[in-house]
């Protein structure tokens, strides 16, 4: 691909510098156009060779629908607690709007550590913003979550017969789930350069983490005395709020949040500044 690369200064800046969220604005903002080139080329090379190409994106959601509604409600017949009808098709898509959120935020984390390590030439032999590169990687999973949503829309008009009064909050609770998983996906990426087992550890937190998160159960399922400390998992917010404005009609629960979205904004400017302050030393260890 032909792509026009701004020349970008690699001069060592102070910690503040980075610290300053206009620095951060100013950076991506200033590389929009191969964001969105780069970002694009991540969906597509997905996809390459397959004979279904980018529909792929739409039928994947809905055989996952499937899959998890045939495992989780036919086989074990579970049910979401503290629903109005116990349908097999409520309780799928209970499930789905949390898998669809951990799956933005796992696929993610789980090719940051790879981001620089697996594009030695973006650091020896030009001069590369590789700062978008977990940008790129995060906006393509985001593509890939929107088409989950729409799936997971659809199916709702289907099995219920009418869309959620709070669907327009969803962006909200969108927001920090974003901030969060780019700030992770910074430090990752430098990490990964130095710390070659970063790949296989962050794979095992991961899956620690879906379990640890309510996706497949109910917050109200866990004793009283966890309820609080698993609030504090970012995750944990954001899945509850997704139930809520994606499924059930229900407002945000803003203090939570607003809470998580202060946390998540600190972690993406901590995460850039790492990145940033570590990137001088990938040529040399790459």
């Amino acid at each position: 691909m032909d792509t026009a690369v701004n020349v970008i200064s690699i001069r060592s800046q102070p910690v503040s510098y980075y610290l300053r969220p206009a620095t951060l604005w100013r950076s991506l903002w200033g590389h929009r156009d191969l964001i969105r080139q780069l970002t694009w080329r991540n969906v597509l090379i997905r996809y390459r060779g397959s004979m279904l190409g980018v529909l792929w994106s739409f039928l994947l959601p809905l055989l996952m629908l499937a899959v998890y509604t045939f495992v989780f409600g036919v086989v074990f017949q579970s049910r979401w607690p503290g629903r109005k009808t116990a349908s097999i098709g409520e309780f799928a898509l209970t499930l789905y709007a949390g898998l669809v959120v951990y799956t933005l935020f796992s696929e993610t984390l789980n090719a940051a550590p790879q981001l620089i390590v697996g594009n030695p030439n973006y650091v020896k032999r030009v001069v590369f913003p590789l700062e978008i590169l977990p940008l790129c990687s995060l906006g393509a999973a985001l593509f890939q979550a929107c088409i989950g949503i729409v799936a997971l829309l659809a199916c709702e008009v289907v099995f219920t017969g009418r869309l959620s009064t709070t669907l327009y909050w969803f962006p909200a609770v969108l927001l920090p789930l974003l901030m969060l998983t780019l700030g992770l996906a910074w430090f990752l990426a430098s990490l990964g350069v130095y710390v070659r087992d970063a790949g296989q550890i962050i794979g095992i937190v991961l899956q620690v983490l879906m379990f640890l998160s309510p996706i497949f159960y109910s917050i109200e399922q866990v004793p009283a005395g966890f309820q609080a400390a698993m609030r504090l998992n970012p995750l944990t917010v954001i899945v509850v709020n997704a139930r809520n404005t994606l499924l059930w009609g229900h407002p945000p629960e803003w203090k939570w949040l607003v809470a998580t979205g202060a946390a998540s904004f600190v972690v993406m400017q901590l995460g850039y500044v790492w990145f940033m302050k570590t990137r001088r030393g990938f040529a040399d260890v790459l």
